[in-house]
């Protein structure tokens, strides 16, 4: 049994010592810092990207199809999942307040590509 438990903890420390997924830290500059406040601190990260897709479209997707800023806003708050085929539906986003919307929406409708 000491054998056992003495092959295991140079086993745990190669483990340990292993390096992990790659995560970055560092900001995307085609994100302004004010945006990526926002985007941060209503979990829209979570979902959208400017590089990949995740959950969500990417950024510049959503930017492609061309909606007014009014518009992207009110997709916020009321998603209509029909217009992302392929993509789960997202939830409503109540909680946003209409000013912090304005400008994620404002920079979206900048991304168009």
């Amino acid at each position: 049994m000491k054998k056992f438990i003495l092959f295991l903890f140079p086993l745990a420390a190669l483990f340990a010592a292993a390096p992990g997924p790659e995560v970055t830290t560092e900001k995307d500059p085609t994100i302004p810092a004010e945006i990526e406040t926002l985007l941060n601190k209503y979990g829209c990260n979570a979902c959208h990207s400017v590089k990949r897709k995740l959950v969500g479209p990417m950024w510049q997707d959503i930017g492609a199809k061309g909606y007014s800023k009014k518009r992207i806003a009110a997709l916020v708050k009321k998603p209509e999942p029909a217009n992302w085929p392929g993509y789960p539906a997202m939830q409503p986003q109540t909680t946003v307040p209409k000013g912090d919307l304005d400008k994620i929406a404002g920079w979206i409708v900048t991304l168009k590509g």
